[in-house]
């Protein structure tokens, strides 16, 4: 029976955690983005075509035991695993704005720092514009993360599908074509999220690409900027923009989460020795000849695993498929997250090119993460 004394106890020792748990990630969250636009006041590194990064600030594996046992939800979101296979805990859904318009609401959840990035991003180009039209967000993560939908990534909190400005405010991804996309919009969208967030990837089908990049040499960008961004010079190769087909209406962004991606590193184990998450998992590509008996030796998992984590109602695979495959073992820590350095141009950017886009009424900010749970 616990007493009244247990009680205090127990509050006061939640309380004593938290502080440590705050105290520790603000090592890791200094100078990340807010979500009211404010600039980020750390130095920003030039980095054209390479530089140092930063490795994230480890957190006490300790604390995180017993904030694991007293209170899961101070953790705040968690980034597991890769974009292609992992987890979402804790997740944030992406708030209402004037600013953006939500597709689904229930595919668009992430993490504090996704969802700042994203923001920034946005508000950003409504300072360049103002009166700029409601841009459409997509798809993001499922509230558990995973696999969603069709998507092969949008696994853990850390990809946003995002349309592109047009001319004419829309209300659901379109196809970008050059008489109906603003240019200038979208660019400033592309600049801030690769100058003012710790973006990843851009991933976006080459006919858009010409476009941006005939427009940013147009208006004055650096070309040799360009060209390293874009991967001109490298066939793509590690290039911060990719290609990718059927990308046409709209930007697939991926952010690093210094914070988000570090703490789940750390916690990940720890969560699943309390039951909080599901174990490990590996991929695997079928070979002609094999089976669900053979996969489960291979793996020291059984056949019934196998088929609950693919859906499959019988014992038959088929070969050339990639199928999910649950491991009793966790895998031994990977290496502390390093995020590389922005990828700055030379000089803070070109005079902007007036958009012959309307301007929409409306006053005030986007919406801001601050005050929300």
């Amino acid at each position: 029976m616990t007493t009244t004394s247990d009680t205090l106890r127990l509050r006061s020792l939640v309380t004593c955690v938290t502080l440590l748990v705050l105290a520790v990630g603000s090592a890791v969250e200094a100078g990340q983005p807010e979500a009211d636009g404010i600039a980020d006041t750390t130095p920003p590194v030039a980095l054209l075509p390479g530089g140092a990064g930063s490795t994230v600030p480890t957190p006490d594996r300790e604390v995180l035991r017993l904030l694991i046992q007293l209170d899961p939800g101070a953790l705040g979101p968690l980034s597991i695993g890769s974009p292609n296979a992992g987890l979402l805990f804790n997740p944030r859904p992406m708030p209402e704005g004037r600013l953006w318009k939500i597709r689904n609401e229930r595919e668009t959840w992430g993490t504090t720092e996704t969802i700042e990035y994203v923001i920034k991003a946005i508000e950003a180009v409504d300072r360049q514009f103002p009166g700029s039209p409601a841009l459409v967000i997509g798809d993001m993560s499922d509230p558990d993360g995973g696999r969603l939908n069709w998507h092969a990534s949008h696994q853990v909190g850390r990809d946003v599908d995002i349309g592109f400005y047009h001319r004419h405010e829309v209300e659901t991804f379109r196809r970008g074509r050059k008489g109906d996309l603003d240019l200038p919009r979208t660019w400033a969208l592309v600049r801030a999220l690769i100058t003012q967030t710790d973006v990843d990837r851009i991933f976006v089908d080459r006919s858009i690409q010409r476009y941006l990049f005939s427009h940013a040499v147009e208006i004055g960008e650096d070309r040799a900027w360009l060209d390293h961004i874009f991967g001109r010079k490298t066939g793509g190769k590690d290039a911060i923009i990719q290609h990718v087909r059927r990308h046409r209406d709209h930007l697939h962004v991926r952010f690093y989460n210094p914070r988000a991606q570090e703490w789940g590193r750390v916690a990940y184990p720890l969560l699943v020795k309390a039951g909080l998450a599901p174990g490990p998992t590996v991929t695997h590509r079928v070979r002609s000849g094999e089976t669900l008996s053979h996969l489960s030796r291979r793996y020291g998992t059984s056949t019934r695993a196998i088929r609950r984590a693919n859906g499959l109602r019988g014992s038959m695979i088929r070969a050339g498929r990639r199928y999910v495959i649950p491991i009793r073992k966790i895998p031994s820590e990977a290496a502390p997250i390093v995020v590389p350095a922005r990828t700055l141009p030379p000089n803070p950017g070109p005079t902007a090119v007036e958009s012959d886009a309307p301007d929409l009424p409306g006053d005030g900010a986007g919406a801001s993460l601050a005050g929300r749970p």
